[in-house]
């Protein structure tokens, strides 16, 4: 039993045990952060805030979760409270980042006539086998055993794709087969390797097999190309090709690996654009052709690539009947846009130095009342625009309008409302940019002018 005084001096005493799942739950995200000890005295502090409401040794999470900030913010690890707080807000945020740019990607492959799929995280073992990961790749591999049958953590989706694709016969009318796929994938990194957003464990891989006869193989990769060049373009992204050739660690026959070689080379001169050589760096199935972006800092970041495969369909078995009534094996390309999409937020954020363009903006506009007689409308302004689809903040705490003004303006939120008597009266609003532009409008107008950008992801 813990005992735990409250500051009445009451002397109250529960059973952590009974409610170990709602603590364990509210503090999810941050017992991935901080030590055992903070975590138990966290639990303290809520589960006696939430006294009255624990009957029978439990207590219910939404009971915890509403108010856990306040009990936080109380507690005497103050600076975990504030760090618990961020973490989870940051959290939200991001994944709204995520989310948009899931979106996008959706919307983008489905006008190029992809297919999308979902396959199983965890695969028979005998599948990285019989795919060639096994011998390569396995000790970047999270394994277990299930009724004596060993399985491992998918570290890319290509096995999945490949039972996509033979879980049904084909013709080459068929063909080329577009199928992506934003697979969880889980890779066993070193603990020193580990770099924020950059480098993780377990991230969302945007990834995408193209199953073709050989006379596709051109126009599929200038396709892919002109896809990847599209995404990079929207977010001002520079970029260079480079063709990376045979590794000493791959499989396949020479003769293969040169007909994929050229097969790439042709389709880049048909590109018309500068790459460059890069001899052995290829998968270890097949040359590829890497996409290296450049952001606002100077840096650069591999993240698209088109690899070209005639192995993986060899040792799959996958066929398709020829316009001769006969069985042909397919070629296949696999390809990613944006890679990682947890390392390509981690790019955008550094990119664009925290200032999302509006369409992409976890928060794009931010509503704000001067004093506490304007707060109804402030709520009305806000519900409008949620109504319209965007995502809305509102302020309303007590306090100085340019302290809220230079909070808004540190987080980057693209538009920021100012209301006071004079605006709820005229029922127009005061707008704030971020660059510091400020006017008056009618919000019917300004809500359709951020539908127009939003709509065309204007930068």
């Amino acid at each position: 039993m813990y005992k735990v005084r409250k500051r009445t001096g009451k002397l109250i005493e529960f059973d952590l045990a009974k409610i170990s799942n709602a603590i364990t739950l509210a503090f999810d995200a941050c017992e991935k952060q901080y030590n055992q000890n903070i975590i138990d005295f966290l639990a303290l502090k809520v589960t006696a805030n939430f006294e009255p409401k624990i009957k029978n040794g439990a207590i219910a999470v939404e009971d915890i979760q509403d108010s856990v900030e306040q009990v936080l913010i109380q507690a005497d690890y103050a600076e975990v409270a504030k760090a618990y707080i961020l973490y989870r807000r940051q959290h939200e945020k991001l994944r709204s980042v995520k989310n948009t740019l899931l979106d996008y990607w959706r919307e983008i492959h489905k006008k190029a006539g992809y297919v999308e799929i979902s396959t199983p995280i965890m695969l028979n073992q005998d599948l990285w086998h019989r795919s060639g990961h096994w011998d390569h790749y396995k000790d970047n591999m999270y394994t277990t055993v299930i009724d004596d049958v060993p399985f491992a953590l998918k570290p890319m989706n290509c096995p999945g794709g490949m039972l996509v694709y033979k879980s049904q016969p084909h013709s080459y009318r068929d063909l080329p087969l577009r199928v992506g796929e934003l697979g969880i994938v889980h890779r066993h990194e070193l603990s020193g390797a580990l770099h924020g957003l950059f480098r993780v464990r377990c991230f969302t891989q945007d990834d995408a097999h193209i199953f073709m006869t050989p006379d596709q193989v051109k126009d599929e990769i200038k396709g892919v190309a002109k896809l990847i060049d599209d995404v990079y373009s929207l977010f001002g992204f520079k970029y260079h090709m480079e063709l990376s050739t045979m590794p000493e660690d791959h499989i396949g026959t020479d003769e293969q690996w040169e007909v994929a070689t050229n097969g790439l080379v042709s389709a880049l001169n048909e590109l018309g654009k500068p790459y460059v050589i890069n001899e052995g760096d290829g998968a270890f199935y097949g040359p590829k052709i890497d996409f290296h972006l450049e952001d606002s800092l100077g840096r650069t970041w591999q993240c698209g690539t088109i690899q070209l495969d005639m192995q993986m369909p060899e040792r799959f078995d996958l066929e398709y009947v020829g316009a001769d009534g006969e069985k042909h094996r397919p070629v296949m390309i696999h390809r990613v846009c944006f890679g990682s999409i947890e390392r390509f937020i981690g790019i955008l954020t550094e990119h664009y130095a925290g200032a999302f363009p509006l369409w992409l903006a976890p928060v794009q506009v931010k509503v704000m009342p001067i004093t506490d007689r304007t707060n109804n409308y402030a709520k009305h302004v806000a519900d409008r625009l949620e109504k319209a689809g965007l995502r809305v903040e509102t302020d309303l705490r007590n306090e100085k309008i340019g302290y809220k003004i230079r909070e808004a303006q540190s987080q980057k939120i693209p538009y920021m409302l100012v209301l006071g008597d004079k605006e709820a009266e005229n029922d127009t609003i005061s707008v704030r940019t971020l660059s510091g532009e400020q006017s008056v409008e009618a919000l019917p107008d300004f809500i359709a002018r951020l539908q127009a950008d939003v709509k065309s992801r204007k930068s």
